[in-house]
């Protein structure tokens, strides 16, 4: 019989921009769960983060930023950070199109198979949610099933 369970991460995100490794929190549930083999699901619960799988380097990291900022400008003007045409919004509301527009691009959740207890990844591989308009509290809901 199959079993279903359910976590969430938090996390405090830094950064307008930037990759958190949650690699090592997935694996822990993996291992809380006790499952051998089957499936992890995680989903990310906001509009301007994205869960993507590649590798945790530094320097790729700050590659992926200047590629993304440069295919997104946030200083483009678009039409979702005309604020005083948009009914009502908050007064702290940020001028984030950009972040909703990578998002769409990068996606905001995946699938890794769990073998032997481990999760499916190859070995330069990590877990990265990408924050595109931080600093904020984040968080990341988690199935696995088997």
């Amino acid at each position: 019989m199959a079993t279903l369970f359910t976590h969430r991460i938090e996390l405090a995100t830094a950064g307008p921009f930037r990759c958190h490794d949650i690699t090592a929190e997935l694996q822990a549930l993996v291992e809380r769960a006790g499952l051998g083999n089957g499936l992890l699901v995680a989903a990310g619960q906001h509009t301007t983060t994205a869960l993507v799988v590649n590798e945790n380097e530094e320097r790729l990291l700050v590659d992926i930023e200047r590629f993304f900022l440069e295919l997104v400008p946030a200083d483009r003007p678009w039409l979702h950070n005309d604020l005083h045409l948009r009914p009502d919004i908050p007064p702290d509301e940020p001028r984030n199109a950009h972040s909703h527009l990578i998002a769409l691009l990068l996606g905001n959740h995946l699938s890794l198979p769990v073998v032997e207890g481990r999760l499916g990844l190859g070995r330069y591989q990590a877990v990265l949610l990408v924050e595109l308009d931080g600093p904020r509290q984040r968080e990341v809901l988690v199935q696995l099933w088997g």
